[in-house]
């Protein structure tokens, strides 16, 4: 690693020192100026929270809003402890796992597995989880810095997983993998290229979808199932959900197909819905026909 990137490191290794507890309240401290602030941040997630919950007056909207830039906070905050602390410190503090017997039961069929972990509570420890049961490939898109990618290779491979580029060849590993039986895991709400989605709903507007999962899913047969780890409160742990998905997720037609994938992860951010990356922009590029919705 570049000599800046190895302080990096030092630096989340000495963070990872400090007790869960306070860094998820450190956390909470930093979305809470994130909010009061006004960063760009804030704006997104009240867009997003227009869009997610139009029902609620705007003054709830906002207090919700600002709920989850404290999430978005501790989200950042307790990487240190994961990274920096290892996967065996890091998997003491799994406190419950719900739906494990979906997991075992697509292990045991033999077929191959695909996790879709959206961006929802602390998927870095998900992965620890995961490779901790079964030997994982995991699909991740580099850094714009590239100097990062070396940091995220090693902050990640603590239990080896294959960590596989999204890109051409990565996707044909994926494909190998699963067809040998095996397990991959992929950010189902990551946007793709434009030219390499479809435009379908999200929580009632359309936003552009990944059609690779879908297709891994019908072509080769492997069971989907949908996963987060849940951060419990005032640093207690976390519970691991896995959840089985939604019909319709490796049907042939890429809109049906794509619909039931965000479907899956609708159902899994309703399960802890200010732990989801609201700050995120999910809704650009904008529709045909449609502005974007997150121009002042």
């Amino acid at each position: 690693m570049r000599p800046d990137v190895t302080l990096l490191y030092g630096l989340i290794r000495l963070l990872s020192l400090l007790p869960l507890r306070l860094l998820h309240a450190a956390g909470g401290g930093l979305g809470f100026l994130m909010n009061a602030m006004g960063t760009r941040a804030r704006h997104i997630a009240r867009v997003n929270m227009a869009i997610a919950r139009p029902d609620l007056p705007v003054e709830r909207q906002r207090r919700l809003a600002a709920a989850c830039l404290r999430e978005q906070g501790r989200s950042i905050l307790e990487m240190a402890s994961v990274w920096g602390g290892g996967a065996r410190r890091a998997l003491r503090r799994v406190r419950e796992v719900r739906g494990e017997e979906h997991f075992k039961s697509a292990l045991a069929k033999g077929r191959g597995v695909i996790i879709a972990a959206p961006h929802l509570g602390c998927w870095e420890l998900l992965n620890y989880w995961l490779c901790s049961r079964t030997p994982m490939a995991i699909l991740y898109r580099p850094p714009h810095l590239k100097a990062l990618e070396s940091l995220l290779r090693k902050v990640r491979g603590d239990l080896a997983p294959e960590q596989v580029r999204a890109e051409g060849a990565g996707v044909r590993t994926l494909f190998k993998r699963l067809a040998a039986g095996g397990t991959v895991g992929i950010l189902p709400d990551q946007k793709p290229r434009q030219g390499e989605g479809r435009f379908v709903p999200f929580y009632g507007r359309r936003a552009l979808t990944m059609v690779l999962l879908p297709r891994l899913a019908a072509r080769t047969g492997a069971t989907v199932l949908f996963a987060f780890a849940e951060r419990l409160p005032r640093g207690a742990g976390y519970c691991i959900h896995l959840i089985p998905a939604p019909e319709g997720l490796d049907d042939s037609d890429p809109d049906r197909a794509c619909t039931a994938l965000n479907r899956g992860v609708e159902v899994c951010v309703e399960r802890a819905f200010a732990q989801y990356q609201w700050a995120y922009r999910r809704f650009t590029p904008a529709a045909p026909g449609e502005s974007n919705p997150y121009e002042d």
